[in-house]
C-alpha cells in the first residue's frame, strides 16, 4: 500500500475555504487576516496535520523563514518573558526563532547583526542595554531589517518600539506625591539611556507638579541589576537615608534594594517607600508586596514581530517615528506616607554558617 500523501497548502486552503495565496501569506506573516478567517485556517492546519516545507518556502521566497531576537541577558525575567512572547508569535506564524544573548557586549551585538548580511536570518528584533558609540547605529543602517525594542540606538534608521517610559515615571511620581513624598531617590541608568532619561523626566514632572520648588530628587546611576540595587541601598543607608522614597527603575534594582533593607532592619514602607518598574518578577510575593510600573511585555513581543515582518516601514522617513505602548501602575503595599521620625537603623545581624 502506498504511503498516504502528505497534506498540501492546497488542501489547507480548500478545507478553510480560502485561496492558496491567503494561506501562504498568513503563514509567512505578510498578511493580517480577520480573527475568524485566521482561526479557520489554523483549524484546517491542525485537522490536516499540515507541515510546511521550509526548504521549498526558502527557495520560492529567497528567505530563511527565521528571525533573530537579540537580548542582553536571558536570565533577566523581563527579557525571558519577552523571548517567550516573540517565540509564541513566531510559532503561530510558522516561523523559526533564533535567540542571541549578547551579555550586553558591543562586539557580540555587531557579530549578530552580520547574520542578516549572511542571510542566516531574515531580520532582527534588537535590544541593547548600553549607550552606543556610533558603531551599532552604523551597522544597523548597513544591514537594515532591524526593529529596535525597549532601548534606543539614536542614529539607527529603524522602527522603534518602546513602552511609555515617561508616563511610567510620571505615574510613579504622582503616586509617591499623593502619599506625601517630596524627596525621592531615583535608582537607575543615566541619561544616555533613553528609558532612564524618560523615566526620570516623568518622575520629576510629577513631583514638580505636586510640590514645585520644594520637590527634591536624588539620583544614583547604575545598571538594571540586583547587584546595583544592593549597592544603591547600601549607599542610601551610608548617606543617612537622603530621601523618604525610592523609585527603582527595574524589578532587579528593586529586589536588590529590598534585600539590603531587610538585612539592615529597614522596614518597607514604614521607614522607606519603594516603587519598582517592569513588574515581571515576583514582586507580589514580597512582604510587603511591591508597587510597580508594569510594562506590557507580552504585547511588546508580539508587536515587535509584527513590525519586523511589515515591510511598509522601509518606505518611511529615515527618522523612523517610534511607537509607544501604554503602561500601568500596579499599586500594592510598599508605599506609605513618610515616617515622622528619622529612620533608625538596626544593627546588621551577623550570619552564621
Amino acid at each position: 500500500m502506498a504511503d498516504r500523501r502528505s497534506p498540501s497548502l492546497k488542501d489547507v486552503a480548500r478545507t478553510a475555504g480560502v485561496s492558496v495565496t491567503t494561506v501562504s501569506r498568513m503563514l509567512n506573516g505578510s498578511l493580517q487576516l480577520p480573527d475568524e478567517t485566521r482561526l479557520r485556517i489554523e483549524a484546517a492546519i491542525r485537522s490536516l496535520d499540515y507541515q510546511p516545507n521550509p526548504h521549498a518556502r526558502r527557495l520560492s521566497r529567497g528567505r530563511s523563514d527565521t528571525i533573530g531576537l537579540v537580548v542582553p541577558d536571558i536570565a533577566n525575567p523581563f527579557f525571558a518573558m519577552l523571548v517567550a512572547s516573540v517565540e509564541e508569535e513566531a510559532d503561530r506564524r510558522g516561523m523559526a526563532l533564533t535567540l542571541y544573548a549578547t551579555l550586553n557586549r558591543p562586539g557580540r551585538e555587531l557579530s549578530y547583526l552580520r547574520r542578516i548580511e549572511d542571510n542566516h536570518v531574515d531580520g532582527l528584533i534588537f535590544i541593547t542595554n548600553h549607550a552606543d558609540d556610533g558603531n551599532l547605529g552604523r551597522a544597523i543602517n548597513r544591514t537594515g531589517r532591524v526593529v529596535l525594542v525597549d532601548e534606543d540606538v539614536p542614529d539607527a534608521r529603524a522602527p522603534r518600539l518602546f513602552c511609555d517610559n515617561e508616563m511610567g515615571g510620571y505615574l510613579a511620581g504622582a503616586h509617591l506625591a499623593e502619599n506625601g513624598h517630596r524627596h525621592v531617590l531615583f535608582a537607575g541608568q543615566g541619561d544616555r539611556m533613553l528609558s532612564a532619561h524618560r523615566r526620570y523626566a516623568g518622575l520629576e514632572h510629577a513631583l514638580r507638579e505636586a510640590f514645585g520648588a520644594r520637590a527634591e530628587l536624588t539620583r544614583y546611576e547604575g545598571e538594571y541589576t540586583i547587584e546595583f540595587g544592593r549597592a544603591a541601598a547600601r549607599r542610601f543607608l551610608d548617606e543617612g537615608c537622603p530621601a523618604t522614597a525610592i523609585f527603582a527603575s527595574s524589578d532587579e534594582i528593586a529586589i536588590g534594594v529590598i534585600e539590603v533593607f531587610r538585612d539592615r532592619g529597614i522596614v518597607v514602607p514604614r521607614d522607606v517607600s519603594v516603587i519598582g518598574f517592569d513588574d515581571v518578577g515576583p514582586l507580589h510575593l514580597f512582604a510587603p508586596a511591591i508597587t510597580a510600573v508594569r510594562q506590557p511585555v507580552r504585547q511588546i513581543g508580539r508587536r515587535a514581530l509584527e513590525l519586523l515582518l511589515d515591510t511598509s516601514w522601509q518606505a518611511l522617513d529615515p527618522t523612523m517615528p517610534e511607537e509607544l505602548l501604554p503602561i500601568e501602575l500596579v499599586v500594592r503595599n510598599s508605599v506609605a506616607p513618610p515616617a515622622e521620625q528619622p529612620v533608625q537603623r538596626e544593627p546588621q545581624q551577623r550570619r552564621t554558617t
